[in-house]
């Protein structure tokens, strides 16, 4: 098991991330500069949007994992819900990006 990165450190990682692979992203909301949660929605084209989180696998390393999609019938429901995210935890950090291949990126995000 390695260290954890700074949550302000891993953001900016992401965010360098996506522009490497032709993209871009924003943070939507600024957490806790070290310890926060770090919240990644990938979207192409700003369609499509998935959230990402750490999640305990069975090895218990906690790696980021697909566990919200926005409903194109309902996109403010995505929205409220990350609303809801960071009222709840205000150290939470929500990174936006936006990608060609939202799949992919979502493989390169750090362990």
């Amino acid at each position: 098991m390695s260290a954890r990165l700074p949550a302000h450190v891993e953001v900016g990682a992401i965010l360098r991330m996506a522009e490497a692979e032709g993209g871009m992203g924003t943070v939507l909301a600024k957490g806790e500069r070290d310890a926060g949660s770090v919240l990644v929605v990938i979207m192409r084209r700003g369609e499509n949007a998935g959230l990402h989180e750490r999640m305990p696998g069975l090895d218990f390393a906690r790696r980021y994992t697909l566990t919200r999609k926005e409903d194109p019938e309902d996109k403010q429901a995505f929205t409220e819900y990350l609303d809801r995210r960071t009222r709840q935890d205000p150290d939470t950090w929500i990174v936006e990006v936006d990608v060609d291949d939202p799949e992919k990126f979502a493989t390169l995000l750090p362990e």
